[in-house]
């Protein structure tokens, strides 16, 4: 853990996801010493936070993202994705590890249907994004076509595809 110069350890108080001018993805990490006050941030490579993050965080990103959905889907969300992080080993809950399914593994999105995805209200957006990456893991699907989203949409709102 990293210690303050009275002695005291060092808690996280904020975690931010930044890219550097070479596009590699680095943390700012933001630590406090409750005793003397002391404030201290320090870049770090993505996900090297060895002996920096005191206890299981969440970005600003994640929190932000998780802060934009309905409360009760936000707790279930929480949940799963706190659970999953302790299964892991991990310590800090990231924009990524927010939309992770539950399999742990990595969905990817067919071209099409992410553009249809960028035209659903911003409101709704990340929770239609999980909903739908988390339908795929359940049926071992490992991409979003524009059918699987046809269905969920039909699911949900009762509302087939009209358009081809």
């Amino acid at each position: 853990m990293l210690t303050c110069g009275c002695g005291r350890w060092m808690h996280t108080e904020g975690i931010e996801e930044r890219g550097g001018e070479n596009g590699a993805p680095f943390w700012f990490i933001r630590s406090e010493c409750r005793g003397c006050g002391l404030k201290v941030g320090v870049d770090v490579p993505e996900g090297q936070t060895r002996g920096l993050v005191d206890r299981l965080f969440w970005t600003d990103e994640a929190l932000h993202r998780l802060d934009r959905m309905p409360p009760h889907v936000a707790l279930l969300v929480r949940e799963d994705v706190e659970q999953d992080l302790r299964s892991q080993g991990e310590r800090v809950v990231t924009y990524e590890t927010l939309l992770r399914p539950r399999t742990g593994g990595r969905i990817e999105w067919d071209s099409e249907a992410e553009r249809r995805l960028d035209r659903v209200p911003a409101p709704v957006r990340a929770m239609a994004r999980i909903e739908l990456e988390r339908t795929a893991a359940d049926r071992g699907l490992s991409l979003v076509t524009v059918a699987l989203m046809e269905e969920v949409k039909a699911k949900y709102f009762g509302m087939g595809a009209q358009k081809t």
